[in-house]
């Protein structure tokens, strides 16, 4: 009889605990809420003062606009179906079927997100306007001389700046839609489709990683919520999808390489170089995901790939250098051309906090829930690391404070004041997997917050991406 009594005991006590840790996430959704109702309040105070701020809907670069439009009951479509029906498919379905499921129906979510502004609106001329990318291709008939002059462009006082844009990042941004202007698919709704469907992708290579290290069961519980991501809302059709995804790819490969799950490590470890140089070349700041990938080498416990991934990147750097551009130079004079403009007014005291806000509204609740749960565990984690004994559940809590570490990095750096809602894209997307901590009969629930969220967002204001 005193078996049965003990078993009993110990279910009351995981279900005492289970209703405590979902408290727990319920307080620290609520509480990233209180925080970007705080930075919203405090924003506005601040640009009514004295305008310093330059964004119109502090903290998010958008202006207040109710609308909807033909993307609408499509957006509705798509959410009803992954909240009801995601984690039951994510669960079953084959393991290549899931991911082209989740491949398409992040399509189909971006898409349906940004024609809720319209064609025009929300793709077609979203990379058109003064600041972005387009402006500037028709400088690059000769590609060789505009990538030897690059860093002639790049102050404002120098003759014929590059665009905002342009300018704020490596030639390999602006590069990527030459190459798709030279290949005939010119103009700002071509490269938006590229964009979202590339970007989309994201959300699959997120997975690849996930089950090379081992945690398969994490990736599918994360699945749904890796679709219906309210940061969909910024990465269609912002270029920053597109970088998400390059730097995603690469980390995958460089998963599958470590832990020798392909047939050619080798050249899977090479290619994921590849990736990771031309990262590092479509976004200064993407530097820091070699947190992430040092985490990934640490999980699986080697570094066989290292030297071929670092060949890779040094191909991509050294054919940058060979034609012209010298990245440590571009980024000497990007910080000089920051705080030319808005960035010199823009208040850090300000921006290092509401950057999280921002965040928070990125990754959703969900992703605010999940990272509590991470952070939670992750003491016990190290401690086990250190003694040489985590398993590999513990895996995915190391890869996701990866991307935690280099956020907040990025954030400390100063040169991300505001529009972080694009910026930082890549590194948020590594968050998501953290929902896989979250108690299984909560996360339809959470999955309509998450979906909520993105719609009334998108509805509500007219984002600048």
């Amino acid at each position: 009889m005193k078996l049965p009594l003990r078993s009993a005991s110990a279910t009351r006590a995981d279900e005492d605990a289970a209703r405590t840790g979902r408290r727990w996430d319920v307080l620290a959704a609520s509480a990233a809420a209180v925080l970007f109702a705080v930075a919203a309040v405090v924003g506005t105070l601040i640009q009514r003062a004295d305008h310093s701020l330059y964004v119109d809907w502090a903290p998010l670069y958008a202006d207040w606009l109710p609308h909807v439009g033909p993307g609408t009951p499509a957006a509705l479509a798509v959410a009803a179906a992954v909240v009801v029906h995601g984690p039951r498919l994510a669960a079953r379905l084959p393991w290549r079927g899931l991911l082209g499921a989740v491949w398409a129906a992040a399509m189909a979510w971006t898409w349906s997100l940004a024609l809720v502004d319209g064609w025009h609106r929300g793709v077609a001329e979203r990379l058109t306007t003064r600041h972005e990318y387009l402006r500037g291709i028709d400088r690059f008939h000769d590609i060789g001389a505009a990538l030897r002059g690059f860093t002639g462009h790049i102050l404002l006082t120098q003759p014929d700046h590059w665009p905002a844009h342009i300018a704020g990042h490596p030639p390999g941004a602006v590069l990527t839609f030459v190459a798709l202007d030279r290949f005939g698919l010119g103009g700002g709704g071509r490269a938006g489709a590229f964009c979202i469907t590339v970007g989309a992708s994201a959300a699959v290579a997120v997975l690849v990683t996930l089950r090379a290290l081992g945690r398969e069961h994490a990736a599918r519980a994360a699945a749904p919520f890796l679709v219906l991501a309210p940061g969909a809302v910024w990465a269609g059709a912002s270029a920053d999808g597109w970088f998400a995804a390059v730097a995603a790819w690469g980390l995958a490969l460089l998963a599958l390489a470590a832990t020798r799950t392909v047939r050619a490590p080798r050249a899977v470890a090479f290619g994921s170089g590849l990736l990771l140089g031309l990262t590092v070349y479509l976004s200064y700041g993407l530097t820091l995901l070699a947190l992430p990938a040092v985490a990934v080498l640490l999980l699986a416990r080697t570094t066989r790939p290292l030297p071929f991934a670092l060949t890779g990147v040094a191909a991509v750097a050294g054919a940058f250098t060979a034609a012209g551009f010298r990245w440590w130079e571009g980024y000497s004079l990007l910080v000089t051309r920051y705080y030319q403009g808005v960035a010199s007014e823009r208040p850090y005291g300000y921006w290092v906090w509401a950057n999280l806000a921002v965040a928070t509204v990125v990754a959703g609740p969900a992703g605010v829930a999940g990272v509590r749960r991470m952070l939670a565990a992750l003491p016990d984690v190290l401690r086990r690391q250190r003694r040489g004994g985590a398993g590999t559940p513990d895996k995915l809590v190391v890869l996701t404070f990866a991307a935690l570490l280099a956020l907040a990095v990025a954030d400390l750096s100063g040169m991300s004041k505001a529009e972080t809602e694009r910026i930082w894209l890549p590194f948020l997307l590594w968050l998501l997997p953290t929902t896989a901590l979250l108690p299984a009969d909560d996360r339809r629930r959470w999955l309509l917050v998450q979906a909520c969220l993105a719609l009334a967002v998108n509805h509500l204001l007219l984002t600048g991406w």
